[in-house]
């Protein structure tokens, strides 16, 4: 299994593709991608005011609250209440979405992906659990709250860990690494969509 630690210092704040906000990437895929290109992305976004989300043609994201009171959000004309830490909220993001704040900034652990290229799931677990990584399939670790460990690696505070399989070489498979974490922390499973 290849693991990869991205760590949360020296994340560069970048402008929302619609100028509303500043993100934080912690993944994308392909590596390097832009708002425009990516396969899937993974990032911690500051919302410091109300406003509009962007909008991603062809896109579903999962959004978690991770700092701050909450949000009252309208997702194509739908109302979608976010008040709630570390509770994974989904919606399309190609649908105009409308952003009112609770009380103040949030931030937000947010993951995209395009739904013809790439099917995702987000959750958001405490304690000890395996984590396997099956052929064809990315796993990332977020800590959201409190450090956890990857296996040998340890992970402060909105550290990652990117865990993919290795090369199909013939090799038997890897035993999966264990999570543990006391406070939440993100398992974002990723997988190439099967072309029919």
């Amino acid at each position: 299994m290849n693991l990869r630690i991205l760590r949360a210092a020296g994340r560069a704040a970048v402008p929302w593709k619609n100028g509303g906000g500043v993100t934080r990437e912690i993944a994308s895929w392909p590596e390097g991608a832009g708002t425009a290109d990516f396969d899937w992305r993974i990032s911690l976004a500051d919302v410091a005011a109300d406003g509009p989300f962007s909008t991603f043609p062809g896109v579903d994201r999962t959004l978690t609250m991770v700092e701050g009171a909450g949000m009252d959000l309208t997702v194509g004309g739908r109302r979608v209440l976010v008040d709630e830490r570390c509770v994974p909220a989904d919606f399309p993001g190609d649908l105009p979405t409308h952003c009112l704040l609770l009380a103040g900034p949030v931030v937000n652990f947010n993951v995209m992906w395009h739904r013809e290229r790439v099917s995702a799931s987000v959750a958001v677990v405490r304690g000890c659990l395996p984590v396997p990584v099956p052929p064809g399939t990315t796993v990332v670790a977020v800590a959201l709250e409190s450090p956890a460990t990857l296996g040998n690696a340890t992970l402060a505070r909105y550290d990652a860990a990117l865990l993919a399989p290795e090369a199909a070489m013939g090799e038997s498979a890897s035993a999966p690494l264990t999570l543990r974490s006391e406070g939440p922390a993100a398992l974002v499973t990723l997988r190439r969509a099967v072309r029919r």
